[in-house]
């Protein structure tokens, strides 16, 4: 039946009446003892009705519709399987792409990878076939309908770089995928502070602009094993302050800052090769000292700053790069705080300086909305950075609490964060962070 594209096939035989719809897909059933809405022509798989809930449970051997119209569905998968054990999901009203679905594994793995990685699927229209082969491999899609996309899933690693220890260093620490962080390697490209970091390509980051004796746009790709790579020449206007994160899924975005000019709102856009483009006009309040996440998988939002004083406003990105208008501050107005990615598909900012240390923070929800404060948990500091690790949790590392401190703060998968961590490696302030895989 897999050969018949492009038309409708009505099927009768021993009671039954199913209607193959323009991709091969069954759409309806009837007949004598059958009360299913769907029927799966290869045969084995019993379709259950449209699951319109926030989460549901599967179970072996059945299909579901998931209608997401109303909102995400996290789908938890059987806690034991047997091989050839097989599950199907479809898109009942073509809304992943809006309202995705989220694969918990449930202790198993999933394409190899254990469950603490995030597994969506997010095209419209899709339909999901998934197989279980063995422990190793765990559930495998043998059919997800040949869309382009593929299950995103975070970062394993993070790497804190650069900064100032009472002098400008290039230093790194790497952050492995449990929250550990190694102690100092020595540092590659031009010592600085000031700088900022992300995300491109799904597995790499980038260092970029900063301030020596002064300002800098120069550049340094981390590749996906956590290797820094000398000075790249700069793009863009020099500045320091600035802030990062990832849009697109695997891009990067540079944006707003201080210069020799005073602050900025330009941003400039990474490839998915790592290349920084040229300067774009800025929108939004000009502002220094801010900070900046990924959410929703694909989009950004810079958040909070100075202005000339300290401010709570955020600016969005879209999945494309697009910097939106001010949407008005939520939380306490602060600068020189650090955000990072947790969830899979959220965002939290943290720390900061609201006229004095502080370690509040808020969190972002999946479209993008900043939540009140929430009350501080470790030491209150500032200048510090951020950076998201083990596929889906968050580190909030060193800065200043009246002098330089290494300590770390790592946040859970829901965006708790924790209490403080014994520093390890040099302690620093000005720095910045990012994930690998």
């Amino acid at each position: 039946m897999s050969g018949i594209i492009g038309s409708k096939l009505n099927i009768r035989g021993s009671g039954l009446v199913a209607k193959l719809g323009t991709d091969g897909q069954v759409l309806t059933s009837a007949g004598a003892g059958k009360s299913a809405v769907y029927e799966d022509l290869a045969g084995g798989i019993s379709w259950q009705s449209v699951v319109t809930g926030s989460t549901m449970t599967a179970v072996a051997g059945n299909g579901y519709p998931i209608n997401t119209t109303s909102n995400t569905c996290t789908i938890t998968l059987p806690a034991s399987a047997s091989a050839g054990d097989e599950i199907v999901f479809t898109d009942y009203a073509r809304n992943w792409a809006t309202n995705k679905i989220i694969i918990d594994s449930n202790g198993l793995n999933y394409q190899g990878d254990d469950d603490t990685f995030t597994v969506e699927y997010t095209t419209d229209g899709q339909s999901l076939h998934i197989v279980y082969a063995d422990a190793t491999k765990g559930w495998i899609p043998i059919n997800d309908d040949d869309v382009t996309d593929v299950p995103s899933k975070g970062n394993d690693n993070g790497i804190f770089g650069y900064g100032d220890t009472g002098s400008d260093v290039s230093l790194t620490n790497i952050v492995s995928n449990v929250g550990v962080v190694a102690s100092d390697v020595t540092g590659v490209g031009t010592a600085r502070r000031a700088l900022s970091a992300c995300e491109y390509g799904t597995d790499k980051g980038i260092f970029g602009y900063g301030y020596t004796s002064t300002h800098q746009s120069m550049t340094n790709l981390v590749n996906n094993s956590g290797v820094v790579a000398s000075d790249v020449s700069g793009v863009g206007t020099a500045r320091e302050s600035a802030a990062a994160c990832s849009y697109g899924e695997d891009k990067g975005i540079f944006g707003y800052g201080a210069g020799s000019s005073g602050g900025t709102a330009i941003t400039n856009l990474v490839s998915n090769s790592g290349v920084v483009a040229s300067d774009t006009s800025g929108v939004g309040t000009t502002r220094h000292s801010l900070a900046a996440t990924q959410y929703s998988t694909d989009k950004g939002i810079f958040g909070y700053g100075n202005t000339g004083s300290v401010t709570a406003i955020t600016n969005l990105v879209s999945n494309v790069g697009v910097v939106a208008t001010d949407t008005s501050g939520v939380g306490t107005a602060r600068r020189s705080l650090e955000a990072c990615s947790y969830g899979g598909d959220k965002g939290i900012f943290g720390y900061g300086n609201s006229g004095s240390r502080t370690a509040i923070t808020n969190l972002v929800s999946n479209v993008g909305v900043v939540a009140t404060d929430t009350s501080g948990v470790g030491t209150a500091r500032e200048t510090l950075a951020a950076t998201q690790y083990g596929g889906d949790k968050g580190i909030f590392g060193y800065g200043d609490t009246g002098s330089r401190v290494s300590m770390t703060n790592l946040v859970s998968n829901a965006g708790v964060v924790a209490s403080d961590t014994t520093g390890v490696g040099s302690a620093r302030q000005k720095l910045a962070a990012c994930s690998y895989n």
